[in-house]
């Protein structure tokens, strides 16, 4: 369905600059953003002249309204966005049912290209959800003219990205959510996977990417009190085989992505509502552990069985966050608390080189990197920029004047931020 909606907000000389022309005949060779966390899922970007400066009125292209509520982070392939949103059927109850759909809308102009409904939640299957969730906050995944959209306990589907076709649905993996739904799927293979962690008997799960069958399902069997988590998977390559790495409740643990079989697992007590997604990198997978006391763990992912006590190669235990998870640029690890204060890590050895207060406020989106700098971004609206090094360097700090919870997606000359109510594309 083609939904007629326009951009809340175009200012024309934007709209007739070079810079948007040369951005709407080279759509194809610009840098996409195709997962969340983008093209290589731990935050980074190759896209160049991305914005520094930005605000309510300044250096905005285009905002264009979002029907219903979502924190899934827009991703974007060949110039069009894809994003998750539920719209509720009475908008004064959050507890009645929801259309939960997937929007396209192009880059280039913000308008809604077509509007699909992929499942339709009724009151009774309507769980609540934290004030900091919604039941659309998985972020989509995008390849090869698909668009895997993901619901947690109420589905997942496959959509034909040019018009929106359901090509399959799966919603037969049920399961209690606590607070709602978070994490995001991952692609290995032929296997798109993601994790079930609900109040009980938490698993993980592998479907077949064309058909959406299961391939394989694994129970977590981790003794934790609190079984509930939101993590969204990695798949790394290590000595020529891929793992999938899966943190929860009580323990990161790495699946073989072809049958479903525990290859390590790295404990880490009651820890658990864990968000994060892990990152890889100078040959260490690093792991925030959760509530309600968050560790970073750096984990060599080369060992077999428990790793417990054998393969964690520097723990960090002040200010990790519990919702943002970490990027690692040039040997350094960065990341925000969830109330603003940000550290930077030696990658290596967990030493750490400085810990500042950045803009105020709640954290939830994952910082990025693009075109030598990383931004931050807090619930409030504000985003901090900074230039990587062993010293805080601020670039800018730029307010929105939105609230918002979701990650950014970046391309060459622009940065799309999803608000409460709207998707803002900043810069040309």
């Amino acid at each position: 369905m083609v939904c007629p909606v326009k951009p809340l907000f175009r200012p024309l000389p934007l709209l007739l600059s070079p810079l948007f022309a040369v951005f709407s005949l080279n759509a194809q060779a610009a840098e996409n953003w195709p997962e969340f966390r983008g093209p290589d899922r731990m935050g980074h970007s190759g896209a160049a002249n991305v914005p520094v400066e930005w605000g309510p009125t300044q250096n905005i292209a285009w905002k264009t309204a979002l029907p219903g509520v979502g924190w899934s982070s827009p991703i974007l392939v060949d110039g069009k966005l894809y994003v998750t949103t539920a719209v509720a059927e009475k908008a004064d109850d959050p507890d009645s049912g929801h259309s939960l759909r997937a929007l396209c809308v192009d880059a280039a102009s913000g308008d809604i290209l077509w509007d699909v409904e992929v499942f339709h939640q009724t009151s009774k299957d309507a769980t609540k959800v934290h004030k900091k969730n919604s039941h659309a906050s998985p972020t989509p995944l995008y390849e090869d003219g698909k668009v895997y959209v993901h619901f947690g306990h109420d589905g997942t589907a496959c959509l034909d990205a040019k018009d929106g076709k359901i090509l399959w649905t799966q919603d037969r993996l049920r399961y209690t959510p606590v607070h709602g739904n978070g994490g995001s799927p991952a692609l290995a293979g032929d296997k798109l996977i993601f994790s079930c962690d609900g109040a009980e008997k938490p698993f993980v799960v592998a479907l077949d990417k064309k058909t959406g069958k299961v391939a394989w399902k694994t129970d977590r069997d981790v003794e934790v009190a609190r079984t509930f988590s939101f993590s969204t998977p990695l798949a790394i390559e290590v000595n020529g085989k891929t793992q999938v790495i899966a943190p929860g409740s009580g323990a990161v643990i790495a699946y073989d992505p072809d049958n479903g079989k525990e290859i390590w697992r790295c404990g880490y007590g009651e820890g658990y509502s864990v968000v994060p997604r892990p990152v890889y990198a100078e040959g260490l997978i690093y792991v925030c552990t959760g509530f309600n006391q968050a560790k970073l763990m750096a984990i060599r992912p080369d060992g077999k069985g428990d790793v417990t006590d054998s393969h964690v190669a520097w723990v960090h235990d002040k200010a990790v966050p519990k919702e943002s998870s970490v990027i690692v640029v040039d040997g350094l690890v960065y990341f925000n608390d969830d109330k603003g204060v940000a550290s930077c890590l030696d990658a290596k050895t967990g030493e750490v080189m400085w810990q500042e207060r950045i803009a105020a406020g709640s954290y939830s989106a994952s910082p990025i990197y693009a075109d030598g700098r990383i931004y931050f971004q807090n619930g409030e609206g504000v985003a901090t920029v900074i230039e990587p090094g062993k010293e805080l360097k601020k670039i800018a700090e730029n307010d929105i004047g939105e609230f918002g919870l979701s990650s950014y997606a970046v391309t060459d000359g622009a940065i799309f931020i999803r608000t409460e109510s709207a998707l803002f594309r900043i810069g040309s």
